[in-house]
């Protein structure tokens, strides 16, 4: 079993970074409800306590027996994490004067304290809360501070228990990282946790699982899945066997070329070409909630349908990973965004399920995948939606509008490869619009489709900023849309980030 940090969540946005900043120091770690602390579990190693969108001394603010970790655990605090600490043991939290959100200067700190190890004054912190310990306890011992926060950090006398007023984990606080090895070397931590050691353990713990039983998996061509098949793969062999679905709103070409690509790997996959099928189910269908259930149905009646022609099936495999485990249940424990993976088995398969990426964040899949020795072009591919060109076709689908933004999109991203660009950015798609406007194209008047195109960066798709692609590119790649793609006289380009736009357009 891996050693391991317990991140308790109270809520805040960024527990999801807290964690991912702990996987990326190799250290295992997982988030829980601030309430849900596995007791009598060996290989909890440290306690990290999130932030929170309350304060300590809201009376629906998010409150949990400290009692069992404090002293057994080495604790870190982080902002309401730090607080909760100070205000449970007899000090003060009060609404700053002004909220302190931003950069800030560490002007004094305890350089001997073992958590600010190679941090010097000067450096610049992030903060970001309306309230500030104004008092600390007794025992509590301030060992760094800034201009305006007396006590941006403490220890506790007799403990090792920790607080920082300031987020650790954000990109602009400048020695963050160094800050949170520091607690991961005073928790102990002797083993790193990499890529190989992950494939080592999961393909041991899928072995001891699965035994001699049989597997299915329904293969997208996305990351998630493709690397989830070949450690299925490593484990099991032939006793795996995967189903690739074309519903008619892959890629141009896609449907083809993904085949290929699983049958080098030495996969036993069987292709199906539902893609009349799932056309004819979403024929006159322009609401996008209904259509994603339309596919969603379609997708799962045919996977049934090929799954009851398999004999001795007893798993389903899926490509589940760590953000969608997260966001599927909150604090609470209460479902508060549903995800296509989690908790998604129909129960007429009489299935159990098996999700080896469950823990992982979309990063450390592709280092996975990587370390698999997979072909370079899977692991970079972009995400691309479960019910593919159907959320990016707006309105109602005919064949005849998918066949149209698969060209445009087929140009757009092949130019994005041949300009060095794809790689540059974490998504990038074609989407065609319910609206055509008029053109000259020769000497006739037009009256044509319009396309859009959509590039951003992001790391996880919680947030994302739009590419800011170079004019020259977005000149040659509109002529070259307009001038082959027919039916097309006009090319926009999205400049909108998410919030508030998402970053599919359906």
């Amino acid at each position: 079993m891996n050693e391991k940090i317990i991140i308790l969540d109270f809520g805040s946005q960024t527990t999801q970074l807290i964690a991912r900043r702990i996987r990326e120091l190799n250290i295992y770690c997982e988030v829980l409800p601030y309430n849900k602390f596995p007791l009598n579990d060996e290989t909890v190693k440290g306690v990290i306590l999130s932030g929170s969108p309350y304060s300590v001394y809201d009376e629906k603010a998010f409150k949990t027996d400290l009692s069992v970790i404090r002293g057994k655990y080495p604790l870190l605090g982080i902002c309401y994490g730090a607080q909760l600490l100070a205000h449970i043991s007899g000090g003060t939290v009060e609404a700053a004067g002004s909220k302190e959100y931003g950069r800030a200067t560490l002007t004094k700190i305890d350089t001997k304290n073992p958590l600010f190890k190679h941090i010097h004054t000067g450096t610049q912190v992030w903060m970001s809360h309306g309230d500030t310990i104004t008092r600390l306890p007794a025992s509590f011992h301030a060992i760094a501070g800034t201009q305006d926060v007396e006590a941006a950090a403490f220890c506790v006398e007799g403990e090792k228990t920790w607080g920082v007023q300031f987020h650790p984990e954000v990109y602009h606080t400048e020695d963050g990282m160094q800050l949170l090895d520091n607690f991961l070397i005073i928790c102990g931590f002797k083993k790193r946790w990499t890529p190989s050691s992950f494939i080592e353990s999961t393909v041991e713990e899928l072995k001891k699982k699965l035994g001699d039983d049989k597997v299915i998996l329904a293969l997208s061509g996305g990351v998630d899945s493709s690397v989830t098949a070949v450690l299925l793969h490593k484990a099991i062999g032939k006793n795996l066997t995967c189903i690739f679905v074309d519903h008619g709103l892959l890629r141009k070409n896609e449907f083809q070329k993904v085949l290929k690509d699983y049958e080098g790997l030495g996969l036993n996959v069987i292709g199906i070409d539902a893609s009349e099928r799932f056309l004819n189910n979403l024929a006159g269908v322009t609401d996008p909630e209904q259509k994603r259930k339309i596919i969603g149905k379609s997708f799962i009646d045919v996977f049934d349908e090929e799954a009851h022609k398999l004999q001795n099936i007893k798993w389903l495999a899926q490509g589940t990973i760590y953000p969608d485990v997260i966001e599927s249940l909150s604090i609470t424990g209460t479902v508060i965004k549903s995800h296509h993976n989690v908790g998604g088995l129909p129960e007429k398969m009489n299935l159990q399920l098996v999700e080896p990426l469950r823990l992982l964040f979309k990063d450390e899949v592709r280092h996975v995948g990587t370390e698999l020795g997979m072909p370079i072009h899977l692991i970079k591919r972009h995400p691309f939606p479960g019910p593919g060109l159907g959320v990016r076709i707006l309105g109602d689908i005919t064949p005849e509008k998918v066949h149209t933004l698969q060209e445009a999109d087929d140009i757009y991203i092949s130019m994005l490869h041949e300009w060095g660009l794809y790689d540059k950015v974490w998504q990038a798609g074609a989407i065609l619009l319910p609206i055509r406007s008029v053109g000259v194209m020769g000497d006739e008047r037009t009256y044509k489709n319009t396309i859009a195109l959509r590039a951003v960066h992001s790391t996880d798709a919680m947030t994302a900023d739009w590419a800011q692609l170079p004019y020259d590119f977005l000149a040659k790649v509109s002529n070259e849309i307009i001038n082959k793609v027919k039916g097309v006289n006009r090319v926009v380009y999205d400049i909108s980030s998410k919030p508030p736009s998402t970053i599919e357009w359906e």
